[in-house]
């Protein structure tokens, strides 16, 4: 069975380069008829908080991706936070030592420093040059009575090649001479990423790993050790960077990112889901699908080995076609917080949709639609009085004759005021609204309706008579 996961760290909020991961892994899994696991990766107690997981837990939720084993709903594979499974780890640790593929690391952080600094000055390549490899038995004693704490090793076997199929990238090969022995066990005896994230792919019987290319270094040590520990290995596939427009990769620096942060800003979760979904995977379907339609179109085939540039165009893009899309109880769900009377609320929707991307353009036409004194800048005054008093007598005479059907109202201005398009409809739309531009003067008047159209009226013809 296709079993993917996602395994986040929960040390901050969750960026789009590993939401993206999460959703392809997600839409594997549901095209395959798979199973979808989520696991927190929370051996790093000093910087994981569970504000995060839940925040983390609210987000996937929000973009549309469910699981059907992880840490709120359980699973066969429990526990799937890591901080409750050391003492599978530490069996595992056990083992190695025991075949004589591990060893306990006394180096100093100023040692390992020094030795980098030296390879690289040499033209090296960094790596752990086996210091404590060869400590014998007493050596190891003496160091531990001295109140020394080792890190555990994993002792790379020289002159052997790790080559692997990478799902995304092709065939892959890497030379352990080039890595070195690597740290499976800090000196204060908690679990790296390299191992217990090995380990829980293995035992959760993962079948495809789905993960940024950042990642793809570490997946010959990780085959290593479950290899050496004689564990099932999974497929792994590593996703392009996503950068910003200057081509490096996305960082703080270019903006917030985070599925938080667009939460926050407004977006939708259909509009996040497809602009995703389309970041180095390429769909023939342009129209925007829900999880289960961009599921079925999945395919590893159709990722792309380049960076995947963060276009928010293109975010905005998807933004504007599921504010389209999106039913009336959706958008008044989204506008919560902006004031319309609910007898209004739907056509309110119905006018401001073709006007608006995030809430608060909404709130700007609710504000300008529903207040009792319109706020006019001096630009516009100065249109309304180059129309002059005459123009706004007969617009008041009209729509006290014409009430809300604007075409009679415009029809009748033309033929008494001899004045049409940008000369009728401009000054018109502001003294209704405070704008030039906006939703159809139509649609405003159907709005705002009679009495508030001659009450707008009148509050200018005022302002002119001064």
């Amino acid at each position: 069975m296709i079993r993917t996961r996602f395994a986040p760290s929960p040390t901050g909020l969750l960026h789009l380069g590993n939401a993206r991961a999460a959703l392809f892994s997600a839409l594997y899994a549901a095209k395959s008829n798979g199973i979808f696991l989520l696991r927190i990766e929370d051996t790093d107690l000093a910087r994981s908080e569970d504000k995060y997981i839940n925040t983390l837990l609210d987000d996937l939720h929000w973009l549309g991706i469910e699981w059907q084993e992880g840490p709120d709903t359980g699973g066969e594979h429990a526990p799937y936070r890591q901080s409750e499974r050391h003492h599978l780890y530490d069996n595992y640790y056990q083992q190695l030592e025991k075949i004589g593929l591990a060893y306990p690391c006394f180096c100093s952080d100023q040692e390992l420093a020094f030795n980098r600094k030296i390879q690289l000055s040499r033209g090296q390549p960094p790596r752990y040059p086996g210091i404590c490899r060869k400590l014998s038995k007493e050596d190891i004693e003496k160091k531990l009575a001295e109140g020394k704490k080792p890190a555990l090793r994993f002792q790379v076997l020289a002159g052997s090649v790790i080559e692997f199929v990478d799902l995304i990238k092709g065939p892959q090969k890497f030379a352990s001479d080039d890595i070195g022995d690597f740290v499976i066990r800090r000196a204060e005896s908690t679990s790296t990423f390299m191992f217990c994230n090995a380990i829980d792919d293995s035992l959760m019987e993962v079948s495809h790993v789905i993960r940024g290319e950042d990642h793809l270094a570490n997946t010959p040590r990780q085959l290593m050790i479950l290899q050496a520990l004689n564990l099932h290995t999974p497929q792994y596939g590593h996703l392009s960077l996503i950068t910003g427009e200057d081509g490096t990769p996305l960082s703080k620096r270019h903006g917030s990112f985070s599925l938080h942060d667009l939460r926050q800003q407004g977006y939708l979760s259909l509009a996040v889901l497809n602009y995703l979904a389309r970041l180095s995977h390429t769909y023939e379907q342009q129209q925007l699908m829900n999880f289960s339609e961009l599921a079925q179109f999945f395919s590893f085939a159709k990722l792309s080995r380049a960076p995947a540039r963060f276009d928010l165009n293109q975010l905005q893009h998807w933004q504007k076609e599921a504010v389209m899309t999106a039913n009336n109880a959706t958008i008044s769900e989204w506008l919560e917080n902006t004031s319309i009377p609910d007898i209004k609320k739907d056509i309110f929707i119905d006018v401001v949709r073709q006007n608006m991307l995030f809430p608060n353009e909404a709130k700007k036409w609710a504000d300008i639609l529903f207040c009792d004194q319109l706020s006019i800048s001096a630009d516009n005054m100065t249109i309304l009085k180059e129309s002059g008093e005459t123009f706004f007598v007969a617009v008041r005479d009209a729509i006290h004759q014409h009430g809300i059907q604007l075409k009679l109202v415009l029809d009748e201005l033309k033929n008494i005021l001899a004045v049409s398009g940008k000369k009728l409809f401009m000054p018109l739309r502001i003294a209704l609204t405070g704008e030039q531009h906006g939703p159809e003067l139509v649609q405003i008047a159907n709005l705002l309706g009679k009495e508030k159209m001659l009450q707008r009226i009148d509050d200018i013809l005022n302002i002119l008579k001064k």
